[in-house]
């Protein structure tokens, strides 16, 4: 079977847009003496080059018509390509004449940056390729025939095994190329849909959605697991294993939980399935780190690590220290990156933004739930006092970090906070005071003093329980976003033993 040997390269047919990194891939092939056909600009990259190549106007009678619209579109082109290496399909190529096709290399017209730079509908159809999504299709379709380069990403894989065998192609690598091709093309056609659907509601496709088999298994082991999405338009992975489910989760998280802290100082958080157990802003990186670590030095064994900053050799020293899942960063300095990469294992990955979704989704049940992200964050404008005693200045910075903190913990959720440093939390009780204990047990346990913290929690005191319970532990100020029947009561109990209350109106509940 035609499947079953390596493919010779005797034939190729180029048609791209992007010619980098396409010279190597020419000069090899003239080399391996396989002969060329090329269309329009990619004709003219090769000739001048010094290369021959023969034009596809040659093979279809007809010249490049339409402003280019058709080009490749003729079965003299496609006939060489889908046809089956078997007596009757070359009988039917001999018989008009149709030469053997071995090899289609495309890259296709950039429809999304085009998509992303105009607002011009027309240049934006332009970019919508024909020809090449047929070229591809065809050639990885045929694949036990034909190897197929569906984008520039694919240059590099391609010309590795041009160089080290031959031009011979296995059946496992034409098979590579084919599921790659057919990845440029269904994601191609996504990014089409999703600008025809603008503005619908169409849940399944509202954005850019690129299948990726980045996971290494679901949110267990014996769960497989598939992401939809581009995850290189977020990251740069620098290094480390495959990314599994919870993985990806706890990415996801640390990124919605870093974009309040982008700006200004250099910041570090700690998060265990999706909480954040450390979290501090210092004036140097290896401090934050240091004071973030110490908030719970515990639960980050194992943790995923993000800054918003550049990582330097003096915290990787330190971070290199302690067993962690993943580390997310703006950048990475060179000595740094090679101390780091020595634990293989170890997910390295520099963001580009820390931009999320306005909009987001959930599977529930038989169907999808979709809203607004939580992009709410706090300023002193959105502050009320609504106790006797006004927060002092210093009170009023702590309790907008600390409502930046609670905000990404599952509620019912406290934050506890001091020198812009996450002392203590409690999440995912099934009471307030139970979140509130949990914190302030969990402050003592590493040795912090609560006197002077402040407290930040995620949704109302439906009692003053909890106002109570934190002036005992030493707590001055409180933030929350007030809406109880009985935020009068919690009011009046602040207002008998001393704290400062003030009141935001925004919920931030996280389930």
């Amino acid at each position: 079977m035609a499947d079953q040997h390596p493919l010779q390269l005797r034939s190729a047919l180029i048609s791209v847009y992007s010619k980098d990194g396409l010279e190597p891939i020419i000069r090899r092939l003239h080399e391996l003496q396989v002969a060329l056909y090329s269309t329009g600009g990619t004709q003219t990259f090769i000739e001048k080059l010094g290369i021959p190549s023969t034009p596809v106007e040659d093979l279809t009678g007809y010249p490049s018509i339409l402003d280019g619209r058709v080009k490749t579109l003729h079965p003299a082109v496609f006939g060489g390509l889908l046809a089956r290496r078997e007596p009757k399909h070359l009988e039917q190529l001999q018989q008009y004449n149709i030469p053997e096709i071995d090899c289609v290399i495309v890259d296709l017209y950039p429809f999304e940056e085009t998509v992303a730079a105009s607002n011009d509908p027309a240049e934006i159809i332009e970019k919508i390729d024909i020809g090449g999504v047929s070229l591809i299709r065809a050639g990885a379709k045929n694949w036990k025939d034909v190897a197929v380069v569906g984008s520039k990403d694919e240059y590099g894989f391609f010309l590795d095994v041009l160089n080290n065998q031959e031009g011979a192609f296995s059946a496992e690598q034409r098979r590579e190329l084919a599921r790659r091709a057919f990845k440029v093309t269904s994601n191609y056609d996504i990014a089409i849909f999703n600008w025809f659907n603008e503005g619908t509601t169409d849940i399944a496709f509202k954005y850019s959605i690129h299948r990726s088999d980045m996971l290494r298994y679901g949110e267990n082991p014996h769960q497989s697991g598939v992401f939809f999405g581009d995850f290189e338009q977020v990251f740069d992975k620098l290094g480390g294993k495959s990314i599994s489910y919870n993985n990806l989760i706890d990415i996801d998280a640390a990124v919605q939980l870093m974009r309040e802290f982008q700006l200004g100082k250099p910041a570090f958080a700690i998060l265990k399935h999706t909480n954040a157990c450390g979290i501090a802003r210092r004036h140097t990186l290896l401090e934050a780190w240091t004071a973030a670590l110490a908030c719970d030095s515990t639960s980050a064994f194992g943790g995923i690590f993000i800054t918003n900053t550049t990582v330097d050799l003096a915290t990787a020293k330190e971070i290199n220290k302690l067993f962690y899942e993943v580390l997310i960063a703006p950048d990475f300095d060179l000595d740094a990156l090679d101390l780091l990469r020595k634990k293989e294992q170890r997910i390295l990955l520099k963001i580009k933004s820390f931009d999320v979704r306005s909009r987001s989704f959930r599977s529930l049940l038989n169907g999808v739930v979709e809203q607004d992200t939580d992009l709410k964050t706090e300023t002193e404008a959105d502050l009320k006092t609504v106790t006797t005693r006004t927060p002092t200045p210093k009170e009023v910075g702590e309790m907008l970090f600390a409502a930046k903190c609670v905000k990404h913990l599952k509620s019912n959720a406290i934050a506890l906070v001091k020198e812009r440093q996450l002392i203590g939390m409690g999440c995912g009780q099934p009471s307030r005071v139970d979140a509130l204990r949990q914190a302030i047990a969990k402050a003592k346990s590493f040795g912090f003093d609560l006197t002077g913290a402040v407290m930040a929690s995620d949704a109302f005191f439906p009692f003053p329980d909890c106002v109570e319970i934190a002036a005992e532990a030493g707590i001055t100020a409180v933030i929350q976003p007030g809406g109880s029947v009985k935020d009068q009561e919690s009011v009046e109990a602040c207002n008998r033993l001393g704290l400062a209350m003030v009141t935001t109106g925004f919920r931030h509940f996280r389930h």
